[in-house]
């Protein structure tokens, strides 16, 4: 039986996010999960900007990231469709912490090397292949439909929570106190172990999965949906082209050492600033949703995600570098928020997870291939162009899909189109 599928759970008023404890634990989990992975990536890019100097070799990983990503969607979509969700997150959490211990285990050791961070990185990307679908997929399964987005914007503010905390912590113990990467990866083996604990506990009613023999016609039908659908495909290929030309994070250890002339401590400043930005505006959007006509919406905060990208890339001022991250990452957000909603609503039950895997795959391989892009583009003209370009082409691709996609631009609610089969809203337990 589906959850939510009774008549009595159907006529059940909606609580308060907070109050529906399966999301809770989803929710606790996912703030540590993305603070291990934050601190992770701090102390991965000064370590192999340390051992290489070279904006190309940093670049390479996003690369790393991106390999698994994209060879794993199809494999994915239906494992999510298919599978105990919580039994998937458990999984993904506990390979990271293995990629954490590889680091670890290596720089302790002294046998660290470039190689081996990519290969940490290629188990790291894998885990997260099946992660971030997941964890899309499975927010309607916890909370009623009415509140889906509001649940969509608390689970990005524990993204943007991680993402400021985590740099801050790692940039401060790798740098600050001197202890160096290897306390770093241990603290995130063990946050690791504590999310995978919370996501344990995280009470699931039986669903509905997908039936039927595994074929690429069924494999290939996530792609079918978003083609369909010209909101989803529209506001998913945008987001995907203005993340891999705005791609800086992979540069972060090249501004941070040479044009802000910081240390470990400030590449944690730069990695979080975004993250202070989303945070408090995922915090705006849980307490007050959306109104606007969202398709407007889209296209006005991608357009302050351009500029702001171009002003960091023009800056030599800490201070103004920051700022100009915050409102990148406020802008990101908003985006997000949209986009994961309408995924999670113009999508039917049974295809969520390969609709989420497509997702994830244009969004997270962009962004993997945006970092490797501005590494290779500043390994040929320098880190700073190499932003000012990123941020000139957000602008463009903005103004394009403007005209190649009216129907985004026309949509003024989330649930305008909601999805084809008409079913109770799910209800956590």
């Amino acid at each position: 039986m589906r959850v939510g599928a009774s008549l009595s759970e159907a006529s059940e008023p909606v609580r308060p996010v907070l109050s529906y404890r399966p999301f809770v634990m989803f929710f606790v989990g996912r703030i540590v999960s993305i603070l291990s992975f934050q601190m992770l990536v701090v102390a991965i890019g000064w370590q192999l900007y340390a051992l290489t100097g070279s904006a190309f070799d940093l670049g390479l990983l996003g690369l790393a990231q991106f390999v698994p990503m994209i060879a794993l969607t199809l494999v994915v979509g239906h494992v999510v469709d298919r599978y105990d969700h919580r039994l998937i997150l458990l999984g993904c959490q506990l390979a990271e912490a293995g990629a954490a211990a590889i680091l670890a285990f290596g720089t302790a050791t002294g046998w660290l090397d470039p190689a081996v961070i990519y290969t940490a990185m290629v188990v790291a990307g894998s885990a997260r292949a099946f992660e971030i679908p997941t964890m899309v997929a499975i927010i309607p399964a916890l909370v009623p439909r009415a509140i889906v987005p509001q649940a969509t914007a608390y689970f990005a503010t524990a993204n943007q929570a991680g993402a400021v905390i985590g740099p801050v912590l790692g940039g401060v113990l790798y740098g600050l106190f001197g202890l160096g990467p290897v306390t770093v990866y241990g603290a995130a083996i063990v946050l690791w172990c504590v999310g995978a604990f919370f996501i344990f506990m995280m009470h699931l009613e039986p669903v509905t999965r997908a039936a039927g023999a595994i074929s690429l016609r069924s494999a290939l039908g996530g792609f079918a949906h978003v083609w369909k659908d010209k909101v989803v495909l529209g506001t998913i290929s945008l987001d995907m082209c203005a993340v891999f030309l705005g791609g800086a994070g992979a540069l972060f250890p090249v501004f941070a050492r040479d044009i802000l002339q910081t240390g470990p401590w400030g590449l944690g400043l730069l990695r979080a600033a975004p993250g202070v930005g989303a945070f408090l505006t995922s915090l705006t959007l849980a307490r007050w949703p959306l109104t606007m006509p969202v398709g407007n919406v889209v296209f006005g905060v991608l357009t302050v995600f351009g500029v702001a990208l171009i002003v960091f890339g023009l800056s030599t001022h800490l201070v103004l570098s920051l700022a100009a991250l915050a409102v990148m990452g406020a802008a990101d957000v908003v985006s997000v928020v949209i986009r994961f909603s309408l995924v999670q609503l113009r999508t039917p039950v049974e295809m969520r997870g390969r609709v989420s895997a497509v997702n994830g795959m244009f969004t997270g391989t962009s962004n993997y291939l945006g970092d490797f892009r501005a590494g290779a583009v500043a390994a040929a003209i320098g880190a700073v162009p190499a932003v000012i370009i990123g941020g000139a082409g957000v602008l463009a691709i903005t103004a394009l899909w403007l005209v190649m996609f009216p129907q985004l631009r026309r949509t003024r609610r989330l649930d305008e189109m909601p999805p084809a089969e008409a079913k109770p809203a799910p209800q956590a337990a």
